[in-house]
């Protein structure tokens, strides 16, 4: 097994020395509950970190490697993840409102309850992801945000639900949306 050695970059001290598995399972703890709020961890490596209940608003994530990590209730409002990557996060319950997720990797994330209001989507790959009840932002930005037919189905779903019977819908989105949307049987078909 490896060791790590941290040591204070003004006066060599050794802070933290240890074998490796040992060092990374302390850290993923220490960031519980942290106030990381704009802090500056451009390209970091925090896979399989727990930041769960951590503040994080407006902090510069670009390119970071956040894959597998526990963001659960995380507060990312105005955070910038643009490139990052989020495969495979719990973000359920996080505040992403006004988040820069542009070409972000968030396939298989969970994004449960997540607030995504005025979240900026542009290229981020969202296929395999849970948006259950979250939030999904009503804007041009959110566009271009690539989806799996399950993500497309259960988003269709609820807009056609809300046009009601002032539009014909054709019958080939409706079979689409009835054989696509994971939660059919607890809602109706179209």
């Amino acid at each position: 097994m490896s060791e790590i050695v941290i040591v204070n970059r003004w006066n060599g001290a050794v802070i933290v020395k240890g074998e490796a598995e040992s060092i990374k399972a302390l850290l993923t703890t220490l960031w519980r509950d942290a106030n990381l709020q704009d802090a500056n961890l451009q390209d970091a490596n925090l896979q399989d970190a727990n930041l769960r209940d951590a503040n994080l608003q407006g902090a510069h994530l670009q390119g970071a490697n956040l894959q597998g990590a526990n963001l659960q209730d995380a507060n990312l409002q105005g955070a910038h993840l643009q490139g990052a990557n989020l495969r495979d996060a719990n973000l359920q319950d996080a505040n992403l409102q006004g988040a820069h997720l542009q070409d972000a990797n968030l396939r298989d994330a969970n994004l449960r309850d997540a607030n995504l209001q005025g979240a900026h989507l542009q290229g981020a790959n969202l296929q395999g992801a849970n948006l259950d009840y979250s939030a999904w932002p009503l804007q041009c930005s959110s566009t271009k945000a690539i989806l799996d037919d399950r993500l497309k189905a259960q988003l269709l779903y609820h807009a056609l639900c809300l046009v009601g019977d002032s539009v014909v819908i054709p019958e080939e989105m409706k079979t689409f949306v009835n054989s696509n949307f994971h939660r059919i049987g607890e809602c109706p078909k179209l």
